[in-house]
């Protein structure tokens, strides 16, 4: 994913159009605007929810006592050990399943086999296979994460949820109440890791802290959380955690959305856009430009403006769910036009 001479100029240069806006009270317009569209789609799905999740109630009534006695049997097994629970909950169950899905993606990026896996490599010609160097390194430092940054944040977290009320209670959130939190919970993502990724942008900050994510311009899954402890914490733990915190969410939920939050992070980082999963497109674009496309969701990055030259692209064309099992760089493919407007061709 790198070469160290354009990371400088990447984090420094901006467009024109992101110019503009940020400039004589631009910026705080684009806030406004973003808190309205956000704030508009939440009371949108809390207004409907009913009609919209029926079919999912349905089946969620029909399968509540099972979660709810599975849950019941864990409540007990854990009965007065409820940091024990917690800890489980929100560190080493996540951490399993970030090792697990990155450890099927790194036998592709290690050996480049399968082949059906590889067709969907979206920078076509990079890491075949991935430079181990670079690998090692890149374990090493989400290890150090894990184990040093997110763990004692996770105990820190049970502390203050303790506090505000009971995380590890006997009974589970409603199926409803559980699809509001994850909604607002990525709301609250979207808006801290948007405006706190910027921020890691700053030339001031680039240099010594976020440079080191973007020494991978093609990126892959374990990248996510390849990251300066600083930025770890600040970018990538606290959007995360500031949800459930606010709402207080039982464990559960919080495990659930931690878990998504990973798998999510890791399939934008991957650098395969596979059937029918969310597309990495315009992540792994941030990753090859450096200034475009900072946000979860983009809505962040259409309303300041920080999507104007990825929207200019194929890789935008190919940003959708690919639903059929035809590579998008083979039914999208790149023209002797688009050479013009690849961003590695960029000045």
């Amino acid at each position: 994913m790198e070469v160290t001479h354009r990371d400088t100029r990447g984090s420094t240069t901006t467009s024109s159009s992101a110019h503009r806006q940020e400039g004589s009270g631009g910026l705080w317009d684009s806030v406004k605007k973003a808190v309205l569209v956000i704030g508009s789609g939440f009371l949108f799905l809390a207004a409907f929810g009913n009609s919209l999740t029926w079919h999912l109630q349905r089946f969620w009534g029909a399968s509540g006592d099972f979660w709810q006695n599975l849950w019941t049997t864990l409540y007990v097994a854990f009965e007065g050990h409820d940091a024990a629970l917690f800890f489980l909950g929100t560190v080493l169950l996540p951490a399993l399943l970030f090792w697990l899905f990155n450890a099927l993606l790194l036998v592709v990026d290690t050996t480049g086999k399968p082949s059906f896996i590889t067709r969907y490599r979206i920078q076509v010609d990079e890491n075949k296979p991935v430079d181990p160097v670079k690998l090692r390194q890149a374990i090493r430092c989400v290890l150090f994460n894990q184990i040093f940054i997110s763990a004692p944040m996770m105990v820190a977290t049970y502390f203050v949820m303790t506090w505000r009320g009971d995380p590890c209670g006997p009974e589970l959130p409603t199926f409803h109440w559980a699809l509001m939190e994850l909604t607002f919970f990525s709301i609250i993502d979207e808006i801290l890791f948007y405006y706190s990724h910027r921020l890691f942008h700053h030339p001031a900050l680039y240099k010594h802290i976020h440079k080191q994510h973007h020494e991978w311009t093609a990126p892959i899954g374990i990248v996510a959380i390849y990251a300066h402890p600083l930025e770890h914490v600040i970018a990538n733990t606290l959007p995360v955690l500031i949800g459930p915190v606010i709402l207080g969410s039982h464990l559960a939920t919080t495990t659930l959305w931690l878990c998504l939050a990973l798998v999510t992070t890791t399939i934008s980082h991957c650098g395969y856009h596979l059937p029918f999963l969310p597309s990495p497109e315009s992540h792994d674009f941030h990753h090859l430009k450096f200034n475009q496309c900072f946000g979860v969701f983009g809505v962040l990055d259409r309303l300041h403006g920080t999507d104007t030259k990825f929207r200019l692209t194929k890789q935008y064309e190919r940003h959708i769910l690919l639903t059929s099992f035809t590579p998008l760089t083979e039914s999208i493919p790149d023209t002797p036009k688009d050479k013009l407007l690849d961003p590695k061709n960029w000045e």
